[in-house]
């Protein structure tokens, strides 16, 4: 089940909730009870590395590239 995080509107609190992608935007209850309103964010995750690439080539790192294909199978070496 998907991860999502939700912020206030007023305070800027986040929370996070574990919940079906179907009610990724539904109404989320507050957790304080206090009746602050919360938005779904924008979310980065799995984000590791500290490579960047110079060129707008993208990197392989181990036998896969990034795309997903084999290292050269997607034509880039």
């Amino acid at each position: 089940m998907p991860q999502y995080e939700y912020a206030c509107e007023s305070d800027d609190e986040v929370i996070v909730l574990l919940r079906p992608m179907s009610q990724s935007d539904d109404k989320v209850e507050d957790p304080k009870g206090l009746g602050r309103i919360f938005r779904r964010k924008l979310s980065a995750f799995g984000v590791t590395g500290t490579q960047t690439p110079t060129s707008g080539a993208h990197l392989h790192s181990g036998r896969c590239c990034p795309c997903g294909k084999p290292q050269s199978a997607c034509g880039n070496q």
